[in-house]
């Protein structure tokens, strides 16, 4: 059965795209920071919030190949879909890192050139700097020695390299996926069961190369806001966020097509356990972040608790409202077998994780970029959420479209389809 997208869905995510963009606007001309920098970071918090999102959904529909799980088969083209947003996500990306590059924010500071040389000779835009005291040198007043002593991570030809890295490899796998999923539509046979185990190679290989990235890129463009703090946990946390947002959009995303007669087939078991997924990755979540804090606090090296003290102290409500609705919500509303196969109850409080772990990307972004310019959630923040909140359901909607919204000649589809706990 394909998916059609009804005129009453179009006309809800272009008229949240449209209140977004008017909120946007109006946000970004009461914005008076330097280089509008709020405005530029809360661009950021939503470009890669909704970007980690069709990430994490292309991690786990590669899970699933790389470890031939059966009972998901009947769910693969809303994961499809999910991460057919990727490419516009990569787009936005971009956008803001070119923008720092050009100095048009200054959301890296570590872009900032002249932070990495001792010494200066000359004034002003004609200043030399220089790492040796010559002749006529001075002392720079901008270096900054912590910095300096990750030039050779931190440096924009390398920066851009790893970031079109990224990119590529995730739009490349996703676009392979996708193709390959709708060619074993057309297969049977032996030709089709090479093709699975084609999948299963390709999705164990994209695995490798996600265990990387998703720790590097998380150091790249959200860590390196904080240039002088560092945490070995940061890419991990980082991740379970991306994740467990992937969950979510899943779940409630299955249960509105269901709603609407679509996915016959998906019984409670499978919506149970894309709940149980949820339950658990809120829980890994929770344990890095706490693991995080906990061993930075403690042991209270100067150099490294200067990130939660910035928290704290400025931002205290945000911080640990994140952590009580990411950890005690799910952990309260979500452990009872019932819960996890109520719909209505499932989408209501998914909702409410969903947004508990875009307000953590504003926590992880706003205090290191903004600083005292940000004074909390408001019509900026709540705008662009819900412009890009509009453009990825209808980008996702619309790739629903294309295809079958179940798989036909999958070896598994006769398990998916009898999945029973």
């Amino acid at each position: 059965m394909n998916f059609t997208l009804s005129n009453r869905a179009r006309s809800i995510t272009l008229g949240t795209m449209i209140l977004g963009a008017l909120a946007t606007v109006a946000g970004v001309m009461g914005d008076h920071s330097d280089h509008h920098q709020h405005s530029w970071a809360s661009l950021l918090v939503n470009g890669f919030f909704f970007f980690g999102i069709s990430l994490g959904a292309l991690f786990f529909f590669a899970l699933q190949n790389a470890t031939e799980t059966a009972w998901t088969v009947l769910l693969k083209r809303v994961y499809e879909g999910i991460y057919s947003y990727l490419p516009i996500g990569a787009v936005v990306i971009v956008v803001i890192m070119a923008a720092g590059s050009l100095h048009m924010h200054h959301l890296y500071h570590w872009m900032d050139h002249t932070l990495y040389h001792e010494y200066m000779v000359g004034e002003g835009h004609e200043a030399e700097y220089v790492d040796e005291a010559v002749q006529g040198a001075v002392a720079n007043p901008n270096y900054d020695a912590l910095i300096a002593n990750k030039k050779a991570y931190l440096n924009q030809p390398f920066f851009w390299l790893r970031t079109l890295l990224y990119l590529g490899v995730f739009i490349g796998f996703a676009r392979w996926f996708r193709k390959q999923s709708l060619q074993m539509d057309t297969e049977t046979g032996e030709s089709l069961v090479k093709r699975v185990l084609l999948n299963y190679r390709r999705s164990a290989l994209f695995l490798v190369f996600f265990a990387v990235f998703s720790s590097t890129l998380a150091w790249d463009w959200i860590m390196s806001i904080d240039t002088h703090w560092f945490s070995t946990l940061f890419g991990w946390y980082t991740f379970a966020g991306m994740w467990v947002s992937a969950m979510i959009t899943a779940v409630i995303l299955v249960l509105y097509l269901k709603r609407k007669g679509y996915l016959p087939q998906v019984n409670n078991s499978h919506i149970q356990d894309m709940g149980k997924w949820v339950f658990a990755v809120s829980f890994l979540w929770s344990y890095l972040y706490f693991s995080q804090f906990m061993l930075i606090w403690y042991s209270n090296i100067p150099e490294e608790i200067t990130y939660f003290q910035q928290r704290i102290n400025e931002h205290p409500v945000l911080l640990w409202s994140v952590f009580f609705i990411n950890f005690a919500v799910p952990m309260v509303l979500l452990m009872s077998r019932d819960a996890k196969r109520n719909p209505r109850f499932l989408i209501g409080v998914g909702t409410v994780i969903f947004i508990g772990h875009w307000l953590d990307v504003n926590m992880m972004v706003m205090p290191g970029s903004v600083g005292h310019d940000f004074h909390g959630i408001g019509l900026l923040e709540i705008g662009m959420f819900l412009m890009f909140l509009g453009l990825f359901l209808y980008t996702v909607l619309n790739a629903l479209t294309k295809a079958p919204l179940t798989v036909v000649n999958h070896p598994y589809l006769e398990e998916s389809v009898h999945h029973q706990i």
